[in-house]
């Protein structure tokens, strides 16, 4: 692996319980899922890459492409199994971990947090107290490497990091408090269900595609959203 190889990797599929086909929904100009993608292409890394299940290959291999993805087929239920898979085809060090869910999600702070993160020799970062949506976790391959030969529950092995941070005997990790101004516990910006979808239009509406953290936060503190 080398040194300085890191990879953008996010997950998704289309058949959410809560949300149906929640990635492929209209927001703004495109759709949540290329939303998405469009702000996590701002983290500088060498690899961009979709992690989805096979039944949503089909319709997620276009939005992908056409955000400078690249895609990765996986298990559908254990989605540590298709990091991993993915992390043995492209081998970075360190991995930026996202969800397809969070259409407003932090370049700024997954920096940040890459920054504090890598020189430490962290096996697993997360920040704490920030907007529920803003966020991903910087992990180290080589730990979720370890953590795919370990973890046996469905738990672990569906929401990826938790066999991480719950082997801190094992691993190095640090979940530190985000940012001053991005510590807005409370706020929530991920889409679950369909509140959340009209919350999301309803910021796009009013900041535009691609709004910016501060334009975000400002509208978040300012309670302008029927669902703040």
């Amino acid at each position: 692996m080398s040194e300085l190889s890191l990879a953008v990797i996010v997950q998704m599929r289309l058949d959410s319980s809560r949300l149906p086909r929640k990635a492929l929904l209209p927001l703004g100009f495109g759709t949540v899922a290329s939303a998405v993608l469009e702000r996590l292409r701002h983290i500088p890394a060498d690899h961009y890459i979709l992690a989805c299940d096979p039944a949503s290959q089909p319709e997620l291999a276009a939005i992908a492409t056409a955000a400078g993805f690249r895609l990765h087929v996986g298990p559908k239920d254990d989605v540590l199994g298709r990091f991993c898979g993915a992390i043995e085809t492209w081998r970075p060090t360190y991995i930026v971990r996202a969800t397809g869910d969070n259409p407003f999600v932090s370049a700024e702070l997954a920096t940040r947090l890459l920054d504090y993160a890598r020189p430490l020799g962290l096996d697993y970062a997360g920040y704490q107290g920030l907007p529920l949506g803003m966020g991903v976790e910087v992990v180290k391959a080589a730990a979720l490497l370890v953590a795919n030969r370990s973890a046996a529950s469905l738990y672990d092995r569906e929401h990826v990091c938790p066999y991480l941070y719950q082997h801190p005997d094992l691993f190095q990790i640090e979940r530190p408090a985000c940012p001053a101004a991005w510590q807005l516990p409370a706020s929530r910006l991920t889409i679950d269900t369909a509140a959340d979808y009209a919350l999301a239009q309803q910021l796009v509406a009013a900041l535009g595609e691609q709004p910016t953290d501060a334009s975000i936060l400002a509208w978040l503190k300012a309670g302008l959203g029927s669902g703040s």
